[in-house]
């Protein structure tokens, strides 16, 4: 049976398929620095090598932002999606049969194609289901599946399945390829995207789009400030999602508080992702930004000075909530400057900039280490970007406030 996609039936089963997959991505996404020591034993690598690990699926998801992105302007999101899960469940399986570090390496750099093309899709699937008003709970209620697959990854991580680390990669694998069977049953492609594919080939236009409409007028200077703020709150987020539980370790954390912290900063992470969508369609936006922001600031503190697991706890699920919801801020922004013909460009080209900081992040928080600063020297890195972050989304938000207020000409 297929969904109708003018329904409200069709918007929530929308909804609901997008946050299986967010589920999915974001228990993959955390399998890595949950099965790390395990990986690190087997294969006898050092901390240069780790951080290698930890970026060899994020460089993945580099092109496959950009070019999932692009395909999904050009022949529709709900195909893309349905591709993309395929691709990140069957590499994930693969990633349980290295045999060496190499192989292993290019197992997640394989799955983090398909994670990346997934990404920017669920948000403008969730974004496009809904009316205006509605649509930043809308990419809140889909992307808080990310931080609770990470939570329940530690969950799995933390049970004995009796595949030692591969368990974690098994899970990771076989639930995508079940969840793509229900994406070709029951996902609705998205309306805003059918009816401006149906325009654009009355006047022969389909297709026809490029990369440079993002810079098209004065459009340039908000998707440069876009990439500003993904870039930096993503280099934070991926920072805190692969190396939390190492630099927990460091601190004298044994490996079962570790991982409680971890849930910890998953569950906030969850809340945070839910709540700041609410809160940016019921609130002026500036405030739900330097709120998030500072909050932010304020976790990576105490996570980085503190030596209380009780301290440590709070302020990893206040990291989690922040980490998030910062992130969760500039997801819904970023469909709101775009029109439909380049939307999924412009969520993907943002995305993948902010990965390219995903990927450095973890690099230069072992670099960090490896100098000696230890673990506040690493927070205490992260601090500037989330600076110009904050301060490039305020921007951004109050521009669309006044837009929509008439005080600006659209």
């Amino acid at each position: 049976m297929i969904a109708n996609p003018n329904s409200w039936h069709g918007s929530v089963r929308t909804i609901a398929l997008c946050f299986a997959v967010a589920l999915l991505e974001g228990l993959d996404l955390q399998v890595t620095g949950l099965a790390a020591s395990g990986i690190a034993a087997e294969f006898k690598l050092s901390p240069a090598q780790m951080g290698w690990m930890f970026s060899a699926g994020l460089l993945g998801l580099l092109p496959g932002g950009f070019v999932g992105g692009r395909l999904a302007d050009k022949i529709g999101r709900k195909m893309i999606l349905v591709i993309s899960v395929i691709l990140f469940g069957v590499f994930s399986l693969a990633s349980v049969y290295a045999w060496d570090y190499s192989s292993f390496l290019v197992a997640r750099l394989m799955t983090g194609l398909g994670l990346g093309a997934a990404l920017p899709v669920l948000i403008l699937l969730s974004s496009e289901a809904f009316e205006e008003k509605h649509r930043s709970t809308a990419v809140s209620m889909t992307y808080c599946g990310v931080p609770l697959g990470g939570a329940f990854a530690s969950l799995f991580g933390m049970l004995n399945l009796g595949y030692g680390w591969r368990s974690l990669f098994y899970i990771g694998g076989l639930l995508p390829i079940a969840v793509a069977v229900l994406l070709i049953l029951w996902l609705p492609e998205s309306r805003a995207f059918q009816k401006d594919a149906l325009h654009r080939r009355h006047v022969g236009g389909i297709g026809q789009t490029s990369f440079s409409d993002l810079f098209r007028s004065e459009m340039w200077r908000s998707t440069v400030m876009l990439w500003l703020g993904f870039f930096f709150t993503i280099t934070t987020l991926y920072l805190l999602l692969n190396w939390l539980p190492s630099l927990l370790m460091r601190q004298g954390v044994d490996r079962s508080h570790a991982s409680i912290v971890q849930i910890f900063f998953n569950l906030g992470g969850a809340a945070g992702a839910l709540l700041t969508g609410r809160l940016l369609d019921r609130i002026r936006p500036g405030v739900v930004v330097v709120l998030t922001y500072v909050g932010m600031l304020l976790s990576l503190a105490a996570l980085g000075l503190s030596d209380s697991f009780a301290v440590m706890t709070v302020a990893g699920g206040l990291a989690g909530y922040c980490a998030l919801g910062a992130q969760l801020v500039q997801y819904s922004l970023a469909p709101k400057l775009y029109s439909t013909y380049i939307r999924a460009t412009g969520v993907g080209t943002a995305l993948t900039i902010g990965r390219m900081g995903a990927v450095g992040g973890p690099l230069i928080a072992g670099a960090i280490l490896a100098a000696g600063a230890g673990v506040g020297g690493v927070m205490l890195a992260a601090s500037p970007g989330l600076v110009i972050a904050a301060a490039t989304a305020l921007i951004l938000y109050e521009k669309k406030t006044a837009e929509s207020e008439g005080a600006i000409p659209r």
